[in-house]
This record gives C-alpha cells, sequence and structure tokens, in this order.
C-alpha cells in the first residue's frame, strides 16, 4: 500500500533536493519554522524589478517540507510579491481539497486529509514570503 505522506514521488523530490543550497548573491533571505515538528526552511532570493530570479533553500524538515521546496523554485520563478501570494493561497486550497496550482503539486494530493501536515507543504513558500517581505522592506 502505498502511504500518501511517504509515496515515491515525494521521497524522490526530496531526495532530489532541487534548489538545495545557498545563492552567490541573495537580495532576500525568510525563514519560515514550524515549532510543532521543528522543521525550519531558509530560502534565499535574487530579484530584479521586485521579481524572483533564483531561489535557493536550506531545509531541515520532513519530507513534505523537502519536496514542496524542492517545488518552489520551479514555481516562483517569475514571480513578484503577489504572484507569491496567489501561489500560497491555491496551495492552501489544494490541501483543503482543490486543485492543485501546477500539475507538479498533485503529488501531495494525500496530505489534504491530515491536516497536521499541511503546514509541512506550505512551510517554504512562507519562508519566500518572508523573504519578499524583508526585501520590500529595504
Amino acid at each position: 500500500m502505498d502511504d500518501p505522506l511517504y509515496r515515491r514521488e515525494l521521497l524522490r523530490l526530496a531526495a532530489d533536493a532541487q534548489g538545495s543550497g545557498r545563492l552567490a548573491h541573495a537580495d532576500a533571505v525568510g525563514i519560515a519554522h514550524n515549532p510543532a515538528c521543528g522543521d525550519q526552511v531558509t530560502v534565499e532570493l535574487a530579484l530584479q524589478g521586485g521579481r524572483i530570479t533564483a531561489l535557493a533553500h536550506q531545509t531541515q524538515a520532513c519530507i513534505l517540507t523537502q519536496a514542496s521546496a524542492a517545488l518552489l523554485g520551479d514555481a516562483a520563478a517569475g514571480q513578484d510579491a503577489a504572484g507569491l501570494k496567489r501561489l500560497a493561497d491555491a496551495l492552501r486550497a489544494m490541501l483543503m481539497g482543490g486543485e492543485p496550482p501546477a500539475p507538479a503539486y498533485a503529488v501531495f494530493d494525500g496530505v489534504a486529509g491530515h491536516a497536521g501536515r499541511h503546514v509541512c507543504v506550505l512551510l517554504p513558500v512562507e519562508a519566500a514570503l518572508k523573504a519578499l517581505e524583508q526585501a520590500e522592506e529595504g
């Protein structure tokens, strides 16, 4: 039986760790932490004209958070703050049983029934939003 929280596709995303590491030059940094389990994500952004041109993450977290962080780099590219907020809202809606914001996020369809794990999927985008807030504040 395939566990919806630890299915092969999620494990593969987490293991590939796309975007993991640091940027040579970050314009903004955001950190999100889940005190319930200790997961932490640091997101570094390179920005041009208020849009994300590159994203790197350092993720010390569960498989769900690692997989979500790996998908975020592609989803965030070219986004401004409003676009990233729409992605966060779409992820929340997906976790409540809605459609995924992009086909790759369908891998999290089994998380909808586990409300306590929703924060795991959202943590990377929350860190990116904090980074954009920092950049806007100067």
